[in-house]
């Protein structure tokens, strides 16, 4: 786990005033960061340029950024690209301290009642890196992430706020993400919502990282290439994953008969 006893609160760090230099880091790994950042009233550029000059991400992933997180390459310079969620004021986003090969893909994924979803693909280095922001029904959020898979390469990670409750079993797919919470529901219940699985990758290291003012908590990887005899586990559901599943359940039912 990485040392959380000398971070910085995100959003008190420093503004780096010149772009950020990429960590020295063996060419073979990746560190990612993903974070959910509460549209409009939660993370602002300068919660991101704390949390860059912290953690020095190799990719750092974003949910619900709006359109003036585009600001944030003015401020630490590198790569940017922002998909916006159809008719909505946010969408998805990524960063990276050095220039892409190839601008990350948008992908259509199966619509929800609510608003319909994309999401970002990036060839990261021969790795396909998925951003996404799921819905919150337990079979639709699966059918997406089916969706996403099926457009991947061998050596591919899925990251970001999957809204699942319980294990998201993906065949050929393994959870490597932490395992703490990083959302509460109706600020009660902790979730693991946000997550990370991989295919033909391992992660050394991982942590969910401090709220700050979003919702949501960031989560870190540390990914790299898996050795051919890795194989992916199945993750049986927790007393917890059951109890939240039952909670979301009962609020759905109530919904509908309003």
């Amino acid at each position: 786990m990485l040392d959380k006893t000398r971070s910085r609160p995100i959003g008190l760090a420093s503004v780096a005033a010149e772009p950020l230099a990429q960590a020295d880091r063996d060419a073979t790994t990746w560190k990612i960061v993903s974070w959910n950042l509460l549209r409009r009233t939660g993370a602002a550029v300068g919660d991101l340029v704390a949390l860059i000059e912290q953690e020095r991400p190799d990719l750092l992933l974003m949910q619900e950024a709006t359109r003036c997180i585009g600001a944030l390459p003015d401020r630490v310079g590198g790569a940017y690209a922002w998909a916006q969620l159809p008719n909505r004021i946010h969408g998805l986003a990524m960063w990276s301290p050095t220039p892409w090969t190839v601008q990350p893909r948008v992908i259509e994924l199966p619509s929800g009642a609510m608003f319909d979803r994309v999401c970002q693909v990036l060839d990261f280095g021969g790795v396909g890196v998925a951003n996404v922001h799921l819905s919150h029904g337990q079979v639709l959020n699966r059918r997406q992430l089916r969706r996403i898979i099926a457009t991947l390469p061998e050596r591919a990670a899925i990251l970001g706020d999957y809204n699942i409750v319980g294990p998201a079993l993906m065949p050929g797919f393994r959870d490597v993400g932490p395992r703490a919470p990083t959302h509460a529901m109706a600020q009660m219940v902790p979730l693991r919502l946000d997550r990370c699985l991989v295919r033909g990758l391992a992660c050394h290291e991982r942590a969910v990282l401090p709220r700050g003012p979003s919702d949501h908590r960031p989560i870190v990887v540390h990914l790299r290439e898996a050795p051919e005899a890795e194989r992916p586990v199945r993750l049986r559901p927790t007393p917890m994953d059951r109890f939240a599943n039952r909670l979301s359940a009962s609020i759905r039912r109530r919904k509908d008969h309003r």
